[in-house]
């Protein structure tokens, strides 16, 4: 795809959202006409610096264009001199200023962004149990001596006399600091000791002074958001949490996307590593600025994320996980330091957490520590929904995990309307069963509404995330709007003008007030359904493997599965039929499993030794995998039993069994809560 000399094809990244503008457009401009978040306080005079944003270089094979450096216009004299109120990050440049004269790939970071992302991640530490990997200890030397005492010696002694510890190695980054701990006088200083393998503790790091205070963070590094908690090690206490958007967004999507940037561009691997340690270092600035933490008291770093992930911010080429046999370079646990991941924080030491398989990464691991589905009684199946939805299903028994290629759907992208969860998207849906028209909850409002309450207080609206196209999408299903196929129904246009003739198929109108129209597609059906069958196939899998045909304890992980209601589901079939208390969400759990391992030597052992037990089931390479995804394309399943749901709500009959009984069932209403 290629622009013409009078027009150049733009994307906009993370929205994806694109077309052609005339060459010499500037990017604010171009950003207002395709509907793009991109932020202006002063209107364009170059003034408030609000309009920031990144030209991205390389080739993008999934818009077919090459994005080069000079995509856009150097920057001419106003924006050379342009002295705004927000400091222009590097790399970045003013979106009202910089003019479009090639085809380019531009990414909207989310501080430009009028809407900037919520990453509503909680978190749960029930029943944890302290157990320490760094202790702290002051001693004090006594003055140097001509004696040929090496400082380490010294400190050796005073640990041993004022402490009673014995300690085994120095590490070498710890040396360097040690004069500067113990110059002048008194030689007072404090030293951070690690408990490690080895059975004696090691000398990691030193403060000058005293101080008592031991901090650690633990991050959960997904592919969309990256989660973090900032804790007090000597109490597990979670002092700051924050989230942003993964910066690697501007390179794809979704991960093969980006693996696929990384084998089209050479030194690809080494924009993405850049990209997400930037990241990393930024949000743990943030968390010690929240908390009030010197850099300097970070002492313990923790990092899961999925394999993709988990290589990139360790330097390591992925694409190997990018086709069969998708070979994790180590399924090991990693020991670093943050200064060797370019991290700014000189005193903190890193601990990577272990992958399971090429798909099913430390994220799953931390996951697993967190809800213990082998320390189960009875099967417990655990669902991280996101890009790649990881699945596992065990007991003290057996332990089984597999990964399903979801896609973004999920979180609103390859929806025509979809956002991701920010203020403005519409997360609730209820249909009518009699009118079938819409009543909706945006985020940012608590109070229901329609297209039809004329002017409205609150955030207006801007598209619809995740948890708001699935329950749109059951909704309509319910109401006999959507088949069980999928397919929209052209004749209840006959019952309702909200269903209109898009093309070759029909569209149902969700949302409309002055500009805003927002329409589930035939196209954004689909798009559903494929990421719930691809999910529903890999735990059909699972259940198949483990032997077992019903299971009541499913719990939905991550930050979209935190926020789907149970009901709605089961309604499109994404989780087996199951009594409906035996459907929850339970947050964050990569990011609780983190803080586990953080705070504790005997969770990172446990972590460790449960990923050993898992059998790994490879979906790409299962030949029940496809049967098992056609089956679970139509709603809520073709075949499967829906004995449970069909007690809660009144299901369309299936095909096959149009004259089979139903009893009335209830409606949710617009005032329940039912997450």
């Amino acid at each position: 795809m290629t622009g013409s000399a009078e027009h150049r094809h733009v994307v906009f990244t993370p929205s994806g959202r694109r077309g052609s503008v005339p060459t010499g457009t500037t990017v604010l401009a171009a950003a207002r006409e395709l509907g793009v978040d991109l932020d202006s306080v002063c209107g364009g005079r170059g003034i408030c610096g609000h309009c920031q944003v990144v030209p991205a270089a390389g080739s993008f094979a999934k818009w077919a264009i090459e994005s080069t450096v000079d995509a856009l216009r150097a920057p001419g004299s106003a924006e050379s001199a342009a002295r705004p109120a927000r400091e222009v990050t590097a790399g970045a440049r003013l979106g009202c200023l910089a003019a479009i004269q090639h085809d380019v790939v531009i990414d909207v970071p989310a501080a430009s962004q009028v809407h900037r992302p919520v990453v509503r991640k909680a978190i749960a530490l029930d029943d944890l149990v302290i157990d320490p990997l760094v202790t702290l200890a002051y001693v004090e030397l006594r003055p140097a001596e001509m004696d040929g005492t090496s400082l380490v010696t010294a400190i050796r002694a005073a640990l041993a006399a004022q402490h009673g510890i014995d300690v085994g190695a120095v590490d070498t980054g710890a040396l360097a600091g040690l004069h500067r701990t113990f110059a002048g006088e008194p030689r007072g200083g404090t030293v951070v000791l690690r408990r490690t393998t080895d059975p004696l503790p090691r000398l990691v790091t030193s403060v000058p002074g005293f101080t008592d205070h031991a901090y650690g963070a633990a991050i959960d590094i997904g592919s969309t958001t990256i989660a973090g908690h900032l804790v007090d090690l000597t109490t597990g206490a979670v002092l700051a949490s924050a989230g942003r958007m993964n910066p690697q967004i501007r390179f794809g999507e979704d991960l093969m996307s980006r693996v696929s940037y990384v084998m089209m561009n050479p030194g690809g691997d080494t924009d993405l590593t850049v990209a997400v340690r930037t990241a990393l270092d930024e949000l743990l600035v943030e968390l010690c600025g929240s908390a009030g933490v010197a850099a300097t008291e970070l002492f313990d770093i923790v990092l899961v994320g999925n394999p993709i992930m988990h290589h990139l911010v360790l330097g390591i080429d992925p694409t190997p996980l990018g086709s069969a046999p998708f070979e994790l370079a180590t399924d090991e646990a990693v020991a670093t330091t943050a200064t060797a991941l370019d991290l700014g924080f000189r005193n903190a030491s890193v601990y990577v957490g272990p992958c399971i398989a090429g798909h099913v990464g430390a994220d799953t691991a931390a996951a697993m520590l967190a809800e213990g589905p082998y320390r189960s009684d009875h099967p417990q199946l655990l669902v991280d929904i996101g890009t790649n939805a990881e699945i596992v299903l065990g007991s003290t028994t057996a332990v089984w995990a597999a990964s399903s290629p979801t896609g973004p759907a999920f979180e609103g992208a390859q929806i025509s309307s979809g956002q991701r969860a920010t203020a403005g998207a519409i997360e609730r849906v209820r249909i009518d069963r009699d009118t079938l028209a819409p009543s909706v909850k945006i985020i940012g409002d608590e109070a229901w509404t329609d297209d039809t309450a004329g002017s409205r207080r609150g955030p207006t609206v801007t598209g619809v995330c995740g948890s708001g196209i699935i329950e749109a999408i059951a909704e309509l299903f319910l109401a006999g709007v959507i088949a069980a196929d999928g397919t929209i129904r052209g004749e209840v246009a006959a019952r309702t003008d909200r269903v209109v003739a898009d093309g070759r198929t029909f569209s149902y109108r969700l949302f409309a007030s002055g500009p805003t129209q927002l329409f589930v597609t035939q196209n954004d059906v689909r798009a559903i359904q494929l990421a719930k069958a691809a999910l529903r196939a890999g735990i059909d899998l699972l259940l198949e493997h483990a032997g077992l045909d019903v299971i009541t304890d499913i719990r939905l992980a991550g930050a979209f599965g935190a926020h789907i209601d149970p009901l709605y589901a089961m309604v499109l079939g994404l989780v087996p039929d199951c009594p409906l208390d035996g459907v929850r969400g339970v947050g964050n759990a990569a990011g609780a499993g983190a803080v586990r391992a953080l705070v504790s030597a005997s969770q990172r052992t446990e972590m460790e030794a449960a990923v050993r037990r898992v059998r790994k089931v490879e979906t790409a390479i299962e030949p029940r995998f496809q049967e098992l995804f056609v089956a679970a394309m139509a709603f809520p399943h073709t075949t499967a039993s829906v004995a449970h749901l069909s007690q809660l709500v009144d299901l369309p009959a299936r095909p096959s069994s149009a004259n089979s009984a139903r009893r009335r069932r209830r409606t949710p209403s617009t005032t329940e809560e039912t997450s």
